[in-house]
């Protein structure tokens, strides 16, 4: 059952403050997945388009950082939260999800990390039995010439280009310059079964805030969201051939936050309408701030005023993963997935509990 609460929060229109409520929801999750070994990081899921039932979660264990040997991994969970398989990766912060992939005349669903400490992209086949195959190509580095914290990558989102079905990744990384903060790659077939990332294009400001981590791409509007974590979200265009790829959009999220900004997510509708989801990371339980994906009437870059503020018990979450397709039976309605830091796991949540169509 959803128990809602009121948040009072103070805008000003023409300068005069208001007096705006928003929602507090509080949510239960439907199940918890099995905890990985070292430290929980982002999610994300591939909706079995034969059987959603059997629709998987990938998520990511960061692995420990003092220790020498390879630790991290790629997780793939079955919708009862049950570990289906592992596979070991060096050190990924994010991880995201393309159903339609086209690798060598056939389209395939793909997952891709980034690897923090080797600095290149890892690319693998999702298979229905909840495996994973490397399809890593040989060209993949990330970020090259940058040196220390400046290449190495952190948060990762795909972009499939509705035009054309090009697919893309966009890195942020550790740390990141006010300028150029975001590289983005095409993901290619190298004819023989494998992927490489060729670099379109730097592009992304930042205001001169702490880290940069969470990225989310809205294929279908073709936006970029990403989280500056001590100052707000930015928004600027996915496609890199844009006539104004090079402009920010918006920037929203500044203010009412308790946390850092981390993960995003985006519910969508076909008409164009739906819901951006963004983290405020919460030692204890986190909060999601849930804005209008299509902005305000008349000005449809306009995020302001969050519509509800969501808590479902998950401590200081890093990534979120949110989709609008059925995951089975019992999200007729698409889910929200959480990570949550004190379990090594990651929280799944009935869309309907949000209580928004």
């Amino acid at each position: 059952m959803i128990r809602s609460l009121c948040v009072l929060l103070g805008v000003a229109i023409c300068g005069v403050p208001l007096r705006v409520e928003t929602p507090v929801v509080m949510i239960t999750p439907t199940f918890e997945t099995q905890s990985v070994i070292y430290d929980a990081d982002d999610p994300a899921i591939w909706i079995n388009p034969e059987n959603p039932e059997k629709s998987l979660l990938v998520a990511t264990d960061k692995g420990d950082s003092k220790l020498t040997k390879l630790n991290g991994a790629l997780y793939v969970f079955d919708m009862q939260g049950k570990i289906l398989s592992k596979t070991t990766v060096d050190r990924p912060n994010n991880v995201d999800v393309q159903t339609d992939f086209v690798l060598d005349g056939r389209t395939i669903p793909i997952a891709v990390t980034a690897e923090r400490r080797s600095g290149k992209l890892r690319i693998f086949a999702i298979k229905t039995n909840g495996k994973l195959r490397d399809i890593t190509g040989r060209a993949t580095r990330t970020f090259a010439g940058q040196v220390g914290t400046l290449g190495q990558p952190m948060g990762i989102g795909l972009y499939r280009r509705p035009k054309d079905g090009a697919v893309y990744a966009v890195l942020t990384r550790v740390k990141a310059p006010n300028q150029g903060a975001l590289w983005q790659y095409r993901l290619e077939s190298d004819g023989r079964g494998h992927v490489n990332a060729v670099k379109v294009r730097e592009f992304g400001t930042l205001v001169g805030g702490l880290d940069l981590e969470a990225v989310a791409i809205d294929d279908a509007l073709g936006f970029v969201y990403y989280a500056e974590e001590n100052k707000g979200i930015h928004k600027w265009h996915a496609d890199p051939d844009h006539t104004d790829a090079g402009k920010e959009l918006a920037m929203f999220g500044t203010e009412g936050f308790a946390g850092d900004r981390e993960g995003i997510g985006i519910y969508t509708h076909a008409d164009g309408t739906g819901y951006l989801v963004c983290t405020d990371q919460i030692d204890g339980g986190s909060h999601y701030k849930v804005y209008r994906r299509e902005g305000e009437a008349g000005s449809p870059h306009d995020h302001t005023q969050p519509l509800k503020i969501l808590m479902g018990g998950a401590d200081a979450t890093d990534g979120i993963e949110v989709v609008s397709e059925a995951a089975g039976t019992r999200f007729p309605h698409g889910v929200l997935i959480a990570m949550n830091s004190k379990g090594k796991n990651f929280k799944v949540y009935d869309w309907r509990e949000v209580g928004l169509k």
